[in-house]
């Protein structure tokens, strides 16, 4: 059950009052902050949703996102924003998409929104636990849909075709686990993952090989930059899954 949310948007009109109400209703503690920092500072520990309704101001206050993105990246909050396409394409420049759970867009239901939060509530479709980001990279984009398909309900996926798309992803997003393919044209996995490796903001990334290359020699060649898996393409829906969730169990332990 959720407990505190917070609220953060230009000013606290209509919208948002009827919106604190509903959340009251539903035993939800609401906190507003409006886009001044001084405001913000003090209101973002133990939160367990940020609504964050844009406007045409993003961009004067990108302080604000920064600070938000900082505070609940590594945090089991999860981020909804309210607002127009063209808003929400500004707004993640500052806090990456892989780290926003939902999106809606305006002129807002609130009546459907509050309808899902209310769904949350009662049976836990959005889980305490931040969902974890998973980028695949791949050149097959076939294959990649089927494993977005096995993994979408579990975690927020991302897709990259070719190394150099994951490497300029990356620059702007943050991923959980990366699932990497060993042999791409120009620029193949072992190559990425050194890429990965050498850069201070990625080096750390877990990075899982997901691909048709079994031979000895090319699992050894891979060693070194410290893989956290060598999976085959050969693997099945159910085992895939399971590893990746005994790797971030792992890591919770």
């Amino acid at each position: 059950m959720f407990n505190r949310v917070l609220i953060v948007a230009p000013a606290e009109g209509f919208i948002i009052k009827g919106l604190e109400t509903k959340l009251n209703a539903l035993g939800i503690l609401s906190l507003y902050s409006s886009y001044q920092m001084s405001d913000l500072k003090d209101k973002c520990d133990g939160v367990d949703i940020v609504f964050i309704f844009t406007d045409d101001s993003v961009v004067k206050h990108a302080d604000v996102f920064n600070h938000i993105r900082k505070e609940y990246q590594d945090k089991d909050s999860q981020i909804i924003v309210i607002g127009t396409k063209e808003e929400y394409d500004l707004l993640i420049s500052y806090i990456p998409e892989s780290d926003v759970y939902k999106m809606y867009e305006r002129p807002l239901d609130m009546d459907q929104l509050m309808t899902e939060v209310d769904n949350f509530m009662k049976e836990g479709a959005v889980p305490r636990e931040k969902l974890k980001s998973i980028l695949i990279v791949d050149d097959d984009v076939a294959y990649m849909g089927i494993i977005m398909e096995w993994l979408k309900d579990k975690y927020r996926v991302s897709l990259a075709n070719s190394g150099m798309q994951a490497i300029t992803w990356l620059a702007k997003n943050h991923a959980d686990l990366i699932l990497l393919d060993y042999e791409m044209p120009i620029t193949p996995g072992p190559q990425v993952l050194e890429m990965i490796r050498s850069d201070p903001s990625t080096a750390k990334i877990p990075v899982m090989f997901l691909t048709g290359k079994s031979d000895k020699e090319s699992i050894m060649k891979v060693l070194d930059l410290k893989p956290v898996g060598y999976q085959l393409k050969s693997i099945d829906r159910k085992q895939l899954r399971k590893n990746i969730a005994d790797y971030f169990a792992s890591q919770r332990s």
